[in-house]
């Protein structure tokens, strides 16, 4: 097992991956290639960036933090306008924002955790 498998903040990332797969299924067909594909891409983009900057040095780390934080607010955007257009239900939308909020949280803690 790497380091990066035993953050909280990298399996819960997956498990918000997860979920996010499992709503998407019921997108219509003509978002595949846009909301669809880029709320899969953002989701995955928190996990892979918090393995990749595991193993680089704490500047490097705190970087690739950055990143997946941003891609948590792109996750949340998205998903604000899925719910507006009705794509999820607002009980889906609450769910994934509220663990995106956990989320973020969880890699602002790691990242000053790192800084020290």
């Amino acid at each position: 097992m790497h380091n990066f498998e035993k953050l909280n903040v990298y399996q819960r990332s997956l498990d918000i991956i997860d979920k996010i797969y499992q709503i998407t299924k019921k997108f219509p067909k003509d978002e595949l290639f846009s909301l669809t594909s880029q709320l899969k891409r953002a989701s995955v983009s928190i996990a892979l960036n918090i393995a990749e900057g595991s193993g680089r040095s704490k500047k490097d780390f705190s970087h690739f933090l950055d990143i997946a934080r941003t891609s948590a607010y792109e996750c949340s955007a998205i998903l604000e306008i899925s719910e507006r257009r009705k794509y999820i239900s607002s009980k889906n939308f609450n769910y994934l924002y509220n663990e995106l909020e956990i989320i973020i949280k969880m890699i602002n803690k790691l990242k000053s955790s790192i800084r020290d």
